[in-house]
């Protein structure tokens, strides 16, 4: 998604939030984040330790694999904006504890950058893998890219016979 598309988007759902919000923009960033969190967290530890080494077909991740990598990219991403290089190592574990650990802290680095965006940082624009975009822009891949990783993991939870934690409602 291009700088302008983002913008775009960013401008049309700020339009549907209440007039008092001072924040609209990074207001519902943090609504979108919360839930994709709140539901990646509760699946890693809904998932019961035998089905860690699932996976449906030879050709993907396994369970274990897909939550490491939503791990690993996290902490990268959101360390990167405050300016820091960090790891929780995800992809070299494959225990649950250690797993639903480092998911956890994960999510707790961009906890940080996310409950402090205001509007006006937002907008703020970072170089970094050949391109320059803004935090929220960044933050909205953070959101799209788990959501995208969470959906995948939703199956292999139901042909484990496990109901999705957004599902349960």
């Amino acid at each position: 998604m291009t700088i302008k598309s983002m913008t775009i988007l960013a401008l049309a759902v700020s339009a549907t939030l209440p007039a008092q919000t001072a924040n609209p923009l990074s207001t519902e960033l943090k609504a979108s984040y919360t839930r994709i969190k709140t539901n990646f967290i509760k699946a890693a530890e809904k998932m019961p330790e035998e089905d860690y080494s699932f996976k449906p077909t030879p050709e993907v991740q396994t369970f274990a694999e897909r939550v490491a990598h939503i791990a690993d990219s996290n902490i990268g991403v959101c360390a990167s904006l405050k300016g820091e290089k960090k790891s929780v190592d995800a992809k070299s574990k494959t225990a649950k504890a250690d797993l639903v650990a480092a998911l956890k802290a994960s999510f707790a680095e961009c906890d940080a950058v996310v409950d402090s965006l205001t509007d006006a940082d937002a907008m703020t624009m970072i170089t970094g893998r050949g391109s320059s975009r803004s935090k929220l822009a960044m933050l909205y891949g953070i959101v799209g890219h788990d959501n995208e990783l969470y959906g995948y993991i939703c199956v292999y939870m139901r042909l484990k016979g496990v109901l999705p934690p957004s599902s349960e409602h």
